[in-house]
C-alpha cells in the first residue's frame, strides 16, 4: 500500500541554497582569490625571488598548487569520495587539465604579475569572464552570445583598454599611448584566456567525476609539472622564515578552500547565480593590492577601468528576466 502524500516527508532544501548563505560564501571565495594578487607579489619579496628569476617563480607556484591538490585529495578521501582507481582515459583527462589549467596558465600568470602591478593584474585577469562567454557561444548551443552579453564584453574590454592608458601622448591622433607590455599585461591576459578554455574542458570532465576530486588531481599534476619545470631550469625556493612559510601556507589554503566552496555552491545553485559574483574578484584584488602593496587605485584610469570591468562582468552574467 502506497503512503499518502501527507505522510511522505518533504526533502529539506540544502542550506547552501539560501540566498544569504550564497552571498556570504561566494563573497568569501572572491575575497580569497582577490587576495592572491598581493600575496604572490609579497611572496616574491619574502622568498627573495627577483623579477627576472622565472625558474624560481615556477617553483613557488609549483609548491602552492601541488600542496593544494594534495590537501584537496586528502579531504576528499576523508569524506569517502573516490580518489583513485581511475581508468587510463580519465587519468589522461586529469593530466591534460592540470597541464593546461594549472601549469600553462600559471606560467603566464606568475611571470605577468611580476612585470606589472597587482591592481592592473586583477583588472586584466577579469577578461577571463569575457573569454568564457565568447568560447561558450561556439561550444554550447544553449549559451549563445546575446545582445546583453555582447555589450558586456565591449564594456569590459573598454575597461581593460582604459587601465592600460599611459600618461603621455604618444598614441595615434595625440591620444595617450598604451602602457602595455607582452611580459606583463600581455601574459596576464593570455593566462585568463587559457583558464577560460581549460574551465570549459573541466566542466566536461566533471560530468562524470566529483569536481573536488577532479580539481585535486589537476592541481597536484599541474603543480608537480611546475616544480619539475622550475627546478629543471635552475630555480630554487629559499629564505624560509615564519613569515614566508605562513604566506605559502595561506596560498595553499586559499587555493584548496576557495575552489572547494565554489564547487559546492555550483552544485546546489544555478551557475548564473554563482558566477554573477565574479565581478567582486577584481574589486578585492585591486583594493587589497592598494592596501598591502601601496599601489595606486584612485588614479583615474584604475578607478574607471574597475567600474567598466565590473559592469561588463555583471552584464554577461546577469540572469535574463523571466528565466527560472
Amino acid at each position: 500500500m502506497s503512503a499518502s502524500p501527507a505522510s511522505v516527508p518533504l526533502a529539506r532544501p540544502s542550506p547552501l541554497t539560501d540566498r544569504r548563505t550564497v552571498f556570504l560564501l561566494a563573497t568569501f571565495c572572491c575575497l580569497l582569490w582577490g587576495s592572491s594578487y598581493p600575496a604572490i607579489k609579497g611572496g616574491y619579496a619574502l622568498f627573495g625571488i627577483g623579477t627576472d628569476d622565472t625558474a624560481s617563480k615556477l617553483v613557488f607556484a609549483g609548491w602552492r598548487f601541488a600542496l593544494a591538490g594534495a590537501a584537496l585529495l586528502a579531504w576528499a578521501a576523508a569524506s569517502g569520495k573516490r580518489v583513485g582507481g581511475w581508468p587510463a582515459r580519465t587519468l589522461g583527462q586529469f593530466a591534460l587539465l592540470g597541464l593546461v589549467q594549472t601549469t600553462l596558465q600559471y606560467v603566464f600568470f606568475y611571470i605577468g604579475l611580476a612585470h606589472t602591478t597587482g591592481v592592473k593584474s586583477s583588472i586584466m585577469n577579469a577578461t577571463g569572464t569575457f573569454f568564457s562567454v565568447l568560447l561558450a557561444h561556439w561550444i554550447y548551443h544553449n549559451d549563445r552570445l546575446s545582445y546583453g552579453k555582447a555589450i558586456g564584453c565591449v564594456v569590459g574590454f573598454a575597461g581593460v583598454m582604459v587601465v592600460n592608458l599611459g600618461s603621455g601622448l604618444g598614441g595615434l591622433g595625440g591620444m595617450p599611448a598604451l602602457d602595455f607590455t607582452l611580459l606583463g599585461e600581455g601574459f596576464v591576459v593570455i593566462a585568463a584566456a587559457v583558464l577560460a578554455a581549460a574551465s570549459i574542458y573541466g566542466k566536461r570532465i566533471s560530468q562524470g567525476v566529483d569536481p573536488i576530486v577532479m580539481t585535486g588531481w589537476q592541481l597536484a599534476i599541474g603543480g608537480a609539472a611546475l616544480l619539475a619545470l622550475g627546478y629543471g631550469l635552475g630555480g630554487t625556493l629559499t629564505r624560509f622564515t615564519p613569515a614566508s612559510t605562513a604566506l605559502l601556507a595561506y596560498m595553499v589554503l586559499l587555493s584548496s578552500l576557495a575552489i572547494s566552496v565554489w564547487s559546492l555552491l555550483l552544485k546546489h545553485n544555478r551557475v548564473s547565480l554563482v558566477t554573477a559574483f565574479n565581478f567582486m574578484v577584481p574589486v578585492f584584488g585591486a583594493l587589497l593590492s592598494a592596501l598591502f602593496l601601496h599601489e595606486t587605485i584612485l588614479a583615474w584610469r584604475n578607478a574607471i577601468a574597475l567600474v567598466l570591468v565590473c559592469a561588463g562582468i555583471w552584464l554577461v552574467t546577469r540572469e535574463p528576466r523571466g528565466r527560472a
